[in-house]
């Protein structure tokens, strides 16, 4: 494989890109004017060739119907579960959905009724509080603990936030935005948690491919805790590891059949059915290519990471939160003294940076900005500068 060139800017501006050409109605940064774009998460880099190569025939035959079984992609599947998590799984525990947001509402349709409690751990991937709540659910926050600058799961003080309606707990793994590989003993306290209180367990592994060198060893729930497989349901997708996030599709792998059939209903239900050229690019992308470019892409997230955690941790009152899997830097800006509405102004009318608001991940996220870290290292470069000169009387 010739290895991928990350460096390269490519322009996604005037191209219906919600990274770029949506940054400015939302937070007044403007990319015509050098505004950079560090908030949606998705990659300023082009996928593996084989993905274009696999669209660029799809497009080339030239009809463009119902897409019917398509054993390539879910073989695709089982064998990057197998060789890239020793997770061995039958393709008929695979279940496609629009995207990984469209299999937790699925998750949430199948398995829990109006008025009933779905758990997350806060701050977390703001989509799934606004997926809860426009589902009539009641939305319950578990702050998570801040233990040596990192996330640590917080279950002394949790038990007095429950209040018996919870039917369901969402789990982020790795966590975003904090960056988190859960250990095996949280994964396993999860697992017993779920088990007690009778709660179906969704586990969101979107990011299970974006670890860096240094990180711990992330384990899919299903591989450390089969005891568990009646009530869990893990989500998966190839989107965001190989930046094919406007193909629109996920997996929801059960391994239950009652529970997989409650899934598969509520996709009927929905009339959910698989994207035509999504379907052959997520099965080039899971391949030996693939696993070579993700392990070249990793290692450039990892040096990106690096510059950007020794630049921001540099500025008094900053600090960015160790990273272990994502692409996403968490930043906290309370040793400023300054409100969240200071700090951001200095972000965005100053740096002219467009990063996520930490209060959309909810509690505990007020004095946190969410920044994305997969674009070319220039501009990972030209941002530490503008933040160093935004907060330069802090120095």
């Amino acid at each position: 494989m010739t290895r991928p060139d990350f460096d390269e800017i490519i322009d996604r501006t005037g191209t219906a890109c919600s990274k770029w050409d949506d940054m400015e109605a939302a937070y007044g940064v403007s990319p015509g004017d050098g505004g950079l774009a560090m908030w949606v998460a998705d990659m300023d880099f082009r996928p593996p060739a084989g993905v274009r190569q696999a669209l660029e025939s799809v497009v080339a035959q030239g009809v463009y119907g119902y897409p019917g079984a398509n054993r390539p992609y879910l073989d695709a599947i089982r064998w990057w579960m197998a060789n890239r998590h020793g997770w061995q799984i039958d393709t008929d525990w695979i279940l496609t959905c629009a995207g990984l947001v469209n299999g937790v509402a699925m998750a949430i349709q199948s398995c829990t009724a109006p008025g009933d409690g779905v758990i997350l751990m806060s701050p977390v991937y703001h989509a799934f509080a606004r997926t809860i709540r426009a589902s009539g659910r009641e939305l319950v926050e578990l702050p998570l603990a801040l233990h040596d600058g990192q996330y640590r799961m917080d279950w002394a003080n949790w038990e007095k936030v429950l209040t018996g309606r919870e039917k369901m707990l969402i789990l982020c793994s790795p966590h975003n935005p904090g960056g988190r590989v859960w250990s095996e003993v949280e994964l396993r306290q999860v697992a017993d948690f779920c088990k007690a209180r009778d709660l179906i367990l969704v586990s969101d592994d979107i990011h299970c491919d974006l670890l860096m060198p240094h990180s711990p060893r992330h384990r899919m729930i299903a591989t450390l805790c089969p005891d568990i497989a009646d009530r869990l349901i893990t989500l998966t997708a190839a989107t965001k590891t190989f930046n094919i996030a406007g193909a629109h599709l996920g997996n929801a792998i059960i391994a239950d059949p009652a529970l997989r059939t409650r899934f598969r209903n509520t996709l009927m239900a929905g009339g959910i059915s698989p994207n035509l050229f999504g379907l052959d690019m997520i099965a080039a992308a899971y391949s030996p290519e693939g696993a070579e470019w993700v392990d070249a892409l990793v290692e450039y997230l990892d040096g990106n990471r690096r510059i950007f955690d020794e630049g921001i941790n540099a500025i008094p009152g900053l600090r960015s939160m160790p990273l272990e899997a994502t692409y996403l830097a968490w930043v906290d800006f309370s040793g400023t003294g300054m409100t969240p509405a200071e700090f951001i102004a200095r972000v965005e009318k100053t740096a002219r940076i467009a990063a996520n608001h930490g209060n959309s991940f909810g509690l505990g996220g007020d004095s946190w900005l969410r920044f994305n870290l997969a674009t070319p290292r220039p501009r990972v470069i030209e941002a530490v500068r503008r933040l160093q000169e935004a907060f330069a009387d802090l120095q």
